[in-house]
């Protein structure tokens, strides 16, 4: 029997990433998803305004989504006329959200957004973490780079 390669990690691709590999049992190692963290860095923001454009429908329809909707748990987001659904399964409000893609065969990946105060400077930073395959890692953290780029712009910042 031939002996399985095991996809090694890529190097960091941004300011404080750090990559957890994470294997699936399949019967291949084809679904194989790595954990990244991304923060982001806002001087001049209120954490209950951040807080809202993070877990309310309506703030995040000005940022993430074209269209948000809430039914308990469960979410849909809505970009050019396709749905996603995600269930919500961790929030401490006011400090983090944790959404996870219905669609997605890894039952533990996640997004989650999670708002931390830098005591010494007195800003406000926003944790991104999330998972993709390691070939799309550089992509998911272009993509997130443009989203907050939206939400600071929703913030008025």
């Amino acid at each position: 029997m031939p002996e399985e390669k095991k996809p090694t990690s890529p190097a960091s691709f941004h300011f404080f990433l750090y990559l957890a590999p994470r294997k699936v049992n399949c019967q291949q190692w084809s679904m194989r998803k790595e954990k990244f963290h991304i923060e982001y860095v806002f001087n001049k923001v209120s954490n209950h305004s951040l807080w809202n454009h993070l877990s309310t429908p309506m703030g995040l329809s000005s940022w993430f989504a074209d269209e948000v909707r809430f039914d308990r748990e469960r979410c849909t987001f809505v970009w050019n006329r396709s749905e996603e659904e995600a269930e919500t399964v961790f929030i401490r409000p006011e400090a983090a959200i944790r959404f996870h893609w219905l669609q997605d065969e890894e039952r533990h990946s996640y997004f989650e957004f999670a708002i931390h105060d830098i005591e010494l400077t007195g800003a406000t930073s926003l944790e991104i973490t999330d998972f993709a395959e390691p070939d799309e890692t550089a992509d998911a953290i272009a993509l997130w780079d443009s989203q907050v780029e939206g939400l600071k712009r929703s913030l008025g910042i």
